[in-house]
């Protein structure tokens, strides 16, 4: 006996499933500028590696025992690989019923979680949908209460990378699960997200707003910081995920994955002796200073164009991936606002769970100073901040390039008994704050009482400022080492190094710091 002719009718039923949601509403979809999700798959996945699950999941129309048609759930799940490793994939289908909400398609996502959960492999989302609709209400024939089943769908978080795109308008569940994860993107003119779209708004405050005034790029990437980076295209957006999991383990049991190096390790780059200026109000380009220390193109910004006062991402140093960060003047001075806060706080979270070297290059001046940013909580972002350096325990080493001072110049630097390493330059110079405003509280009554304040002030300016080289620190042993600014690459090297050994011994899930969107 043959099964030919089932194999066909599998054939001809998968075909039905890849026509989607048919030619005039993919059309309509390829004429906002947007890819359909097996065209996405493509786009992400090693060429062949893609296996797709519950396939034929969907609402089929019958003629007696003959399938007349079949209208697909919404949404494609399967695995894949990328760059030669496994991972699990869910996509929402815009073609059908704009992705909204429905059982096969919800079915299909747990699935691909708990797949992702039992095979301890990365999980990537590809959102375009806009939650539920309340037409579910007259197929159901009742209403139902709202649940919050997402237990897998978090304890995710602790044990593999997950990674969200928003690659449409994407509201309700879609849009919490947009920040479900350890990094997410969308794309620039074609994506939005939100809590809930525009007629919700209407109904509930009578105002009339665009999706794009509500969620687009300006609001969620720039402004609230929801969305880590933005993609010019979703190929772009697909190359941003391809990278960031190129950085990461399969799962917190397995040690970063090192690439064979291209850049030599002994590689000193003579313009780091002159890029930190002698005058303190003069700035300099952090990213290229960036640039000459981690192996060659191997930076990977995270949340650019947020918390701009600090830059944070991922890079390699001879082959070996790391967490990195750098104070970054051109911003605030450098300063720590809350915003930036945040994105530290989301580096250490990463680079704690997934066991990675965190390396900073310090020029801190501070805590950012005034009223507005006491108004949006910047002493609690940074109680916050210190409490989870001091929990964290993967590999630090922070170098001081210029400044750092104060409770957040603190933040750079760590106790206890984790693998903690520290330098300076010669350019450095530290304490509990800054001469030139503390000399005004601590002097006050000498300067006051002082025939010409000014010269006083300017006298005792000068007498402290005689006391900060870091050579005195570094004579009493309260910094260990300073060195060569051109030596700054080899130091990191041998420092990564060091960590993989302590690495070993740290695997698993961590329980010191909760990953928490």
């Amino acid at each position: 006996m043959s099964w030919e002719k089932d194999v066909d009718e599998l054939k001809r039923r998968e075909a039905m499933a890849e026509e989607m949601g048919g030619a005039d509403s993919v059309a309509f979809h390829h004429g906002r500028g947007k890819l359909t999700v097996r065209e996405r798959f493509e786009l992400l996945a090693d060429p062949g590696s893609i296996r797709e699950s519950g396939k034929l999941a969907g609402s089929p129309e019958w003629d007696g025992n003959e399938l007349k048609s079949l209208l697909p759930a919404n949404s494609v799940a399967g695995s894949m690989t990328l760059n030669g490793r496994k991972v699990a994939v869910h996509g929402g289908d815009f073609t059908i019923r704009g992705g909204s909400s429905e059982g096969s398609s919800a079915n299909k996502a747990l699935a691909v979680v708990k797949q992702a959960w039992i095979e301890r492999i990365p999980y990537i989302r590809l959102l375009d949908a806009t939650g539920g609709s309340v037409r579910s209400f007259e197929q159901m024939g009742r209403t139902y209460l709202p649940a919050n089943d997402r237990v897998q769908e978090v304890e995710l978080l602790y044990r593999s990378p997950v990674v969200s795109a928003v690659l449409g308008s994407v509201a309700g569940l879609p849009a919490v699960q947009a920040c479900f994860c350890h990094f997410n993107v969308m794309v620039k003119g074609t994506s939005q997200v939100f809590v809930a779209g525009p007629p919700a708004v209407r109904a509930a405050l009578g105002r009339e707003i665009t999706k794009e005034e509500l969620g687009n790029e300006d609001v969620q990437v720039k402004q609230s910081g929801v969305i880590a980076n933005l993609a010019e295209s979703e190929a772009d957006a697909m190359q941003q995920i391809r990278r960031f999991l190129s950085y990461m383990p399969q799962n917190v049991w397995e040690m970063p994955p090192r690439i064979t190096p291209e850049d030599a390790p002994d590689r000193a780059e003579e313009a780091l002796l002159s890029i930190i200026p002698d005058d303190p109000r003069k700035i300099y380009n952090a990213r290229k200073l960036l640039g000459m220390v981690v192996d060659r193109d191997s930076f990977f910004e995270i949340q650019p164009d947020y918390g701009k006062s600090r830059i944070t991402g991922l890079a390699r140093f001879d082959g070996y991936p790391v967490g990195i960060m750098i104070n970054n003047p051109k911003f605030k001075g450098g300063s720590l606002d809350k915003a930036a806060g945040e994105k530290v706080m989301r580096l250490l979270q990463l680079c704690d769970t997934f066991h990675l070297p965190l390396i900073s290059l310090v020029d801190e001046p501070g805590f950012m100073v005034g009223l507005e940013e006491e108004k949006k909580g910047i002493i609690r972002a940074g109680a916050r901040a210190t409490a989870m350096l001091a929990l964290s325990t993967t590999p630090l080493y922070s170098i001081i390039i210029r400044q750092a001072y104060g409770v957040a110049g603190g933040m750079h630097f760590r106790g206890g008994d984790s693998l903690y390493r520290r330098a300076a330059w010669p350019s450095g110079n530290w304490g509990s704050m800054h001469i030139e405003g503390g000399v005004t509280a601590a002097y006050r009554r000498e300067i006051e009482a002082a025939d010409d304040p000014a010269a006083k002030q300017a006298e005792i300016e000068e007498r402290l400022n005689a006391l900060k080289s870091p050579f005195r620190t570094a004579h009493a042993y309260a910094i260990e080492n300073i060195i060569d600014p051109r030596a700054t690459r080899q130091s990191i090297i041998e420092f990564v190094h060091d960590a993989q050994r302590v690495i070993q011994t740290q695997l698993g899930p961590t329980s010191r710091i909760p990953y928490l969107p």
